[in-house]
C-alpha cells in the first residue's frame, strides 16, 4: 500500500482541487445551475492555464541548472 501511494505525483492533486475550488466558488456566487456549471468550467479551464503557465516560466528558468 505505501508503494502506490509513493508512487502517485502530487501534481495529479491539483485537477481535482482546482475543480472544487471552482465550483465552490462559481456555486457562492451564482444561483443557476446551469450558470454555475458555465462559470466552474471557464473559471477551472482558466486556473489550469495560469498554473501551466506559470509551471513553463519555472521550468525555462530552471532547464539547465
Amino acid at each position: 500500500m505505501n508503494f502506490l501511494l509513493a508512487t502517485i505525483n502530487v501534481t495529479w492533486y491539483l485537477l481535482p482541487l482546482a475543480a472544487i475550488v471552482s465550483l465552490v466558488y462559481s456555486a457562492s456566487r451564482f444561483e443557476l445551475p446551469d450558470r454555475i456549471l458555465r462559470r466552474s468550467l471557464t473559471l477551472f479551464l482558466q486556473i489550469m492555464g495560469c498554473m501551466a503557465a506559470i509551471f513553463a516560466v519555472l521550468w525555462l528558468l530552471s532547464y539547465g541548472l
